[in-house]
């Protein structure tokens, strides 16, 4: 008895090139998935998220805009450009609003970036806590938020972060529950209870 051959599957993965793919190719190879991220020129494909990451975007969608100057926008997953080999895509961003060129665009450059937060995910997680915001630092944006779930109350912890322009790392400047007030990159106030997740 013979073994049936095995069936030629109509999708093959990309290649990548010798010195690893750019930011153009992000943007042109065929089929990619969505939410597809650039790191150190590697294609970086996203797994299904938990609620809570959907929820907590939601809710600091919701609030950042409440208290929004004119002069920024904020944005959900959009690829930020932060060099030639670097593409990541923020949860939330919020960028300077002379940016935003209209609803074809598909990345903001790092100089117009003023705030990326992400919501960590366990696959993602060494990425949000390490790769990232060393590479935002490093690319000048001001102002990063870490946003997680902490297992023994299930309530959110945002930390937030600024940037010294000396070193190009982070700095920390809080840690909050429940509630997230601060006033940078301008004045913010958000419930984050789990009360605020529960109502979305």
């Amino acid at each position: 008895m013979t073994a049936e051959p095995l069936a030629e599957t109509s999708s093959r993965w990309p290649v990548p090139p010798r010195d690893g793919y750019s930011v153009d190719d992000l943007f042109t190879l065929p089929d990619l998935p969505p939410h597809t991220e650039l790191i150190d020129g590697s294609l970086v494909f996203v797994s299904p998220q938990r609620r809570f990451h959907a929820k907590m975007i939601e809710l600091l969608l919701h609030g950042l805009r409440r208290t929004l100057p004119k002069s920024m926008k904020v944005e959900r997953e959009m690829t930020v450009v932060l060099d030639r080999r670097n593409g990541p895509e923020p949860d939330i961003s919020v960028v300077r609003e002379d940016a935003v060129t209209g609803l074809d665009q598909t990345r903001f450059q790092a100089a117009d970036v003023l705030l990326a937060v992400e919501v960590v995910s366990p696959d993602s997680e060494a990425r949000d806590r390490d790769t990232k915001p060393h590479k935002y630092a490093a690319a000048g944006i001001p102002h990063f938020w870490l946003v997680e779930l902490t297992d023994e109350s299930e309530r959110p912890l945002v930390r937030t972060y600024e940037l010294d322009p000396v070193t190009k790392s982070y700095a920390f400047t809080g840690s909050y529950r429940d509630l997230l007030k601060t006033d940078v990159p301008y004045d913010i106030d958000i419930d984050i209870t789990p009360d605020a997740l529960d109502a979305l």
